[in-house]
């Protein structure tokens, strides 16, 4: 099953260049998918090195001890990345890490293998979680939530301005027959939300697209996540430790910059008192560089890596 589906690891070298990994050093791959990153970094670390894999995706920790389960560079952990200081305790490596690298998203072999739910274009079982063995899939959350509630996920996480009317066609829809498949429901949203004809040749999103991102994200409690992971690495950072973030779309990304923004500035201090050199507190980081986007030729071989943005920042104190 495996066999059948690729993945092209997006921003790959540059990720890894981003993170300075040194030969002594501990570094964990909070995304593991199908270990292009880890791969890298492997091949900077020495023997002293040390490799965390982290992945919620059972097929992809699956991956991850048939291709490195015997390096004793590597620790390879089951769960979110939103637990890292968990995972650091379970497997025994030490508080302090010297980088961290999230690629955030769906992979590929996701995507394409249409049994996990997560594309409108392949017809599967409605149910888009990461890890299939916890939480209620798409199709049992559609089933019982509140027209309410859906349109507010299908807002908030897909920014789709009809979200509201989608959300009434669902519950008009359900009661009749349930939604438990991708095309199924696709299918509905591309009725209720006919393409528009363009004069230009530009290839038009699916009238589905903001919908299953929405729909996915909430399922997967993605920006939580994102949220609780970036506060416990920031904190669990060596001094000159690196945290490296590949996001797709512009949600992931504004929680990104928003954060490594604040916390690599002076905090905020009232006007008017006297300030002293002593008393003003180091930022937790320093930016490095600007974002960084896939190359022309990246985007040739891997259109996925179109939308792709990394942020770089370093741990100061």
């Amino acid at each position: 099953m495996e066999a059948q589906f690729t993945h092209e690891t997006v921003l790959l070298n540059e990720a890894v260049a981003a993170l300075a990994v040194r030969p002594e050093g501990t570094y964990v791959d909070g995304t593991f998918g199908r270990g292009g990153h880890s791969a890298e970094i492997l091949k900077k670390l020495g023997e002293h090195g040390r490799l965390l894999m982290i992945d919620q995706d059972p097929e992809a920790i699956e991956t991850a001890y048939r291709l490195y389960g015997n390096d004793e560079r590597v620790k390879i952990w089951k769960g979110s990345f939103r637990h890292i200081p968990q995972a650091l305790e379970e497997v025994g490596l030490p508080e302090r890490i010297d980088g961290v690298l999230l690629d955030l998203g769906v992979s590929s072999p996701q995507l394409d293998d249409a049994s996990r739910g997560f594309s409108f274009a392949k017809d599967g079982a409605l149910d888009m979680r990461m890890n299939p063995d916890e939480g209620r899939s798409a199709a049992e959350w559609l089933q019982t939530a509140k027209e309410s509630e859906i349109a507010d996920v299908l807002w908030k996480y897909g920014e789709e301005k009809q979200s509201r009317r989608i959300a009434k066609a669902i519950v008009f829809d359900r009661v009749e027959k349930p939604f438990e498949t991708t095309l199924q429901l696709a299918e509905m949203i591309s009725r209720v939300l006919p393409r528009k004809r363009k004069k230009t040749q530009q290839k038009q999103k699916h009238p589905a697209t903001r919908s299953f991102q929405a729909i996915r994200i909430f399922v997967n409690q993605e920006l939580t996540a994102l949220v609780e992971c970036l506060d416990k690495s920031a904190d669990y950072l060596s001094l000159g430790g690196r945290l490296v973030v590949i996001s797709f779309h512009s949600l992931e990304d504004r929680i990104v910059k928003r954060f490594m923004r604040d916390n690599s500035r002076p905090p905020k201090l009232p006007r008017g008192l006297p300030v002293m050199p002593d008393n003003v507190t180091k930022p937790l980081l320093r930016l490095k560089g600007k974002a960084v986007k896939a190359s022309e030729a990246e985007v040739s071989v891997n259109p996925r890596s179109r939308s792709a943005v990394m942020r770089i920042a370093e741990k100061q104190i």
